[in-house]
């Protein structure tokens, strides 16, 4: 009805400004507008002008509408040129339906202001947000923070300095060299990060400067919704710890990736955990003939399972999935897996790797961590296997604990078996730190707790950690897999060590919260140190000795360390699965362990039963 109105009024106006005469009714304005309205309405109904919402009329609305009016012009200039309308001038085919365009195009956007703007209701207690980025994703945004009704959008920032003063949509855009001052001046409460195509190194930069100021910190996750054009306030997310520790991420060397992998029969043991599972999604990228899940946790399984096969249907790839719900500490089943599927290409993830948990549990760790790497190892090398890859950490180094005690033996497994010239398996390790967002790691720790509301639990105000994203880990393993020659020790290039109270420290501030403490009595978050637990060190090392070797990666070392000969090495492994198996005495295995791992040094209650045997105390 509006349209109509509209149509007439331009009808009017087309006639006044071709005849210079306004006249409100006679024969040819009558004429000339019954055809513009019986022309209008059909035209209009098969370009889908009436399927547009108003309230989210923009660019596309507007073009739609000039196509419409477009489309009116042919039936308009037919009747008049050709059928020659009484008293109508031939050039009001042409003007009305521009003036036409020009009131419908003013018609939405007032009834979108009037919707959006003047009939929104903006609460007191209203959230401030201020839009980092005045690029393509903050628009987007700004336009979905336009039908939040508890949100004020404050302002843009950007770092275009060309821009610092302009107005975007109505609304103030600030240079980012003054962020300060904007956040006190705005009094924001929010900022919204909307620079999805900016480099880790920039958005790091800017998430450490806003870490000392009050406002919580939230993001668009990726480029992707900006190229869909799907951005709304949904795609905001929390600020990932990752952003603040990751690094740019080297590109992976494609050959690299599909040598051990592309049409090779894969095994991966400990497919459902943290390393395993991303080691499972790297590899359906790059189609082996088959991969084999193997893994003890029937849930953890099932979950992997399922995300793959969704996985692959998003990519368009088949790869078969095999899964093995089988313990890798069982003789008789690794040899019964590895004959079933003969893998070419191994991946031993499997390990228990929780620090205390294997300190208390001394037997189930030793069996599942050492004996169940060395069935793996002979079954790999019984069955033909080409690639067999260990997964180990950086608490293989000068152990203080059982588990790290526990990955060094396997270490020593497969480069003793790696230095038999009669072996066809290529053996290597992979060693590196902790791994963001892993199931141990203390990044979802610390999340749970800001959740509920601190304290933030810190064992030792000094600790340091090594930090890497699991799938950066994960596509360095498979990278590293295929340079192996055997026997080697590929160590990781973690960057630079991480202590773990400004860990905590950033992460509260990230979530617009503040630190109490002494000097801040009123703050939101305590941070409570309980002091090192059994087994736990204040610093990682990744290598033992000082001569890393460069590889044909930045991101990859290579390391030549001490080993053991198979016959002593097969001696003292025989002596351990007698006494895990038999007995199940933990002393008598520490010792085993202790003469394996000369260089490990216990703590704990470790220190008090294992006597002066190869026992320091914990630094």
């Amino acid at each position: 009805m509006i349209d109509g109105v509209l149509c007439l009024m331009a009808v009017w106006i087309a006639f006044s400004l071709r005849l210079g005469v306004w006249e409100l009714f006679s024969r040819p304005i009558a004429s000339f507008a019954a055809c513009a309205l019986l022309f209008w309405y059909p035209i209009a109904w098969r370009s889908g002008v009436y399927r547009s919402l108003i309230r989210y009329s923009g660019s596309r609305t507007v073009a739609d509408l000039a196509v419409a009016c477009g489309l009116l012009m042919i039936p308009l200039l037919v009747v008049c040129v050709l059928f020659r309308l009484p008293d109508v001038p031939r050039t009001l085919s042409v003007l009305h339906p521009i003036i036409f365009l020009l009131l419908l195009a003013a018609s939405r956007i007032a009834i979108r202001f009037a919707l959006l703007d003047l009939l929104k209701v903006v609460d007191v207690n209203a959230r401030r947000m201020l839009v980092y980025g005045a690029g393509r994703a903050g628009q987007q945004l700004a336009l979905s923070l336009r039908h939040e009704p508890k949100v004020d959008l404050v302002g843009f920032v950007d770092d275009d300095a060309r821009l610092d003063g302009q107005r975007l949509d109505g609304v103030r855009v600030f240079g980012s060299f003054r962020l300060r001052q904007v956040l006190q001046d705005t009094a924001a409460d929010e900022v919204l990060l909307a620079i999805p195509s900016a480099s880790r190194a920039r958005r790091r930069e800017i998430i450490e400067e806003l870490q000392g100021e009050d406002v919580y910190v939230r993001s668009l996750p990726s480029l992707t919704n900006v190229i869909d054009g799907s951005i709304t306030v949904s795609d905001l997310r929390e600020i990932q710890i990752e952003e603040l520790l990751g690094r740019e991420a080297v590109a992976a060397n494609e050959l690299l990736m599909s040598r051990t992998i592309v049409g090779k029969r894969v095994l991966v043991s400990g497919a459902g955990g943290s390393i395993g599972s991303e080691l499972c999604r790297q590899m359906v990228r790059c189609r082996p003939a088959r991969l084999v899940l193997l893994e003890q946790s029937e849930f953890a399984l099932y979950s992997i399972e399922r995300e793959l096969d969704a996985m692959m249907r998003a990519l368009g790839e088949t790869v078969p999935l095999e899964l093995e719900l089988a313990n890798v500490s069982e003789r008789s089943a690794m040899r019964r897996v590895y004959n079933r599927h003969r893998p070419e290409t191994v991946f031993h993830a499997a390990a228990y790797k929780h620090v205390p948990l294997v300190e208390a549990n001394p037997i189930s760790g030793l069996r599942n961590n050492i004996m169940g790497t060395l069935y793996s190892v002979e079954a790999a090398e019984e069955f033909g296997a080409t690639n067999f890859t260990l997964i180990s950490t950086d608490k293989a180094v000068r152990p203080t604990n059982i588990m790290g005690a526990s990955k060094r033996v396997c270490e020593l497994i497969l480069q003793a078996r790696a230095a038999n010239p009669d072996v066809g398996t290529i053996f290597s390790m992979v060693r590196f730190g902790n791994v963001l967002g892993s199931s141990g790691s203390v990044v979802p720790l610390f999340k749970a707790q800001i959740a509920a509301g601190g304290p933030l639990t810190l064992t030792h105000r000094e600790i340091t950690r090594y930090f890497m994203t699991i799938p950066e880990a994960a596509q360095l393993v498979i990278q590293a897999s295929a340079m192996a020659k055997g026997g080697e020790v590929f160590v990781l290039d973690m960057g630079e060590p991480v202590r773990i109270a400004d860990l905590a420290r950033a992460m509260v501030r990230l979530s617009g919260l503040n630190i109490r403490d002494a000097d801040h009595p009123d703050g939101d978050i305590e941070i409570v140190e309980t002091g090192l637990r059994p087994g736990e060190k204040l610093y990682e090392e990744l290598l033992i000795g000082n001569n890393p070797e460069p590889t044909n990666h930045p991101r990859i070392m290579r390391a030549r360390e001490r080993l053991l000969q198979w016959p002593e090495l097969d001696a003292m492994l025989k002596e351990l699965d007698t006494t895990i198996r038999g007995t199940g005495d933990a002393v008598a295995a520490m010792q085993i362990i202790g003469r394996l791992v000369p260089e490990y040094a216990a703590g704990g209650q470790w220190a008090t039963l294992l006597g002066d045997h190869h026992v320091k105390s914990v630094e």
